[in-house]
């Protein structure tokens, strides 16, 4: 949806692959998953912030899990990532990497 909006977009399949083409691509922001097969959205996120380079990269978790334990919930908080809700409508989705892109980098 976002490539249709007109973003450059890399997708993975899993964390491995995502963490691969971080490095690679170096984006300026990040949407991933919460639950994911092997690893999960969190574990991908701290990874993603031991990386010169992306350690302050933008990220957004997306999960449909409504509810979270109050620790899962402040990590992601205290790692700098948005948490967001399924389902993410265009409108919404589109909102999201544009606010992500808008916030600044610093590293």
């Amino acid at each position: 949806m976002l490539r249709l909006e007109g973003y450059e977009v890399w997708a993975a399949h899993t964390a491995d692959d995502g963490l691969n083409l971080a490095r690679i691509h170096r984006p300026h922001a990040i949407i991933l998953d919460l639950r994911m097969p092997l690893t999960s959205g969190l574990q991908l996120l701290r990874s993603i912030r031991t990386i010169s380079g992306l350690a302050q990269t933008p990220v957004a978790i997306v999960t449909g899990d409504y509810y979270l334990a109050e620790a899962q919930s402040e990590e992601i908080r205290a790692l700098g990532a948005d948490l967001r809700y399924k389902p993410l409508w265009l409108d919404e989705l589109v909102t999201l990497a544009r606010d992500l892109l808008t916030v600044p980098v610093r590293d």
